[in-house]
């Protein structure tokens, strides 16, 4: 199967965490576009901003220490692009957080409380 073909089909099946978070996303509440299981090299990504080259990825318990999260983080940040990674529990029990972090991410010339 071509990865487009698999990235339409995780698309359609998004997580409860995924899908959570796609929708604070997705409107460009950040000023950004995000793009969703989106293609870069010969990965599929959960969420990404091509402009401001951030990648944000979503983890269950098959994530822990996972060797090939490794290879495939540091293949990103080879190509210019910063990972972030959370829990999918953090989503639900954190959302602000989450959220926070990401902004500041797009947003490295603003400070905390400086908004």
């Amino acid at each position: 199967m071509k990865l487009i073909s698999i990235a339409r089909v995780l698309r359609k099946n998004m997580t409860d965490a995924e899908c959570k978070l796609w929708w604070h996303l997705r409107d460009k509440s950040f000023g950004y576009k995000f793009r969703r299981q989106s293609l870069i090299g010969e990965f599929i990504v959960d969420f990404a901003c091509h402009e401001k080259r951030l990648v944000i990825e979503l983890d269950g318990d098959q994530h822990a220490d996972s060797f090939q999260d490794k290879v495939r983080d540091a293949w990103l940040a080879e190509q210019g692009y910063k990972v972030l990674r959370f829990w999918n529990n953090e989503v639900f029990e954190n959302l602000e957080g989450v959220l926070d972090t990401i902004y500041y991410a797009l947003n490295p010339e603003s400070k905390p409380g400086e908004e």
